[in-house]
């Protein structure tokens, strides 16, 4: 979870990610929607992997970026959860 968390602090690899959500995109059709350098791009896109939010696949000399939303919603649900009831509960109990 924290390496979704550490992709989501930056607000260009928030900005990937929705426009991702349109669908997927190639690297180069992402990089022209920002004022940064390529270098740049490949290292949000590195985190991006590294957290598993996108998958790259191949495509002859390009790279296409796919969301994978499960990952986010799983890490943003167990967040939430762990501050929900049963985690105050379950503080209280090992106290």
């Amino acid at each position: 979870m924290s390496q979704v968390f550490k992709a989501l602090s930056d607000p260009t690899r928030r900005r990937v990610l929705q426009l991702l959500r349109k669908g997927p995109m190639s690297a180069g059709e992402l990089s022209d929607q920002f004022n940064v350098s390529k270098p740049t791009m490949s290292a949000h896109f590195a985190i991006l992997k590294e957290a598993d939010l996108v998958h790259a696949e191949k495509a002859g000399k390009s790279v296409i970026y796919h969301l994978k939303l499960t990952v986010l919603e799983d890490a943003l649900l167990g967040f939430v959860q762990s501050f929900g009831p049963g985690a105050q509960a379950g503080a209280s109990e090992k106290e």
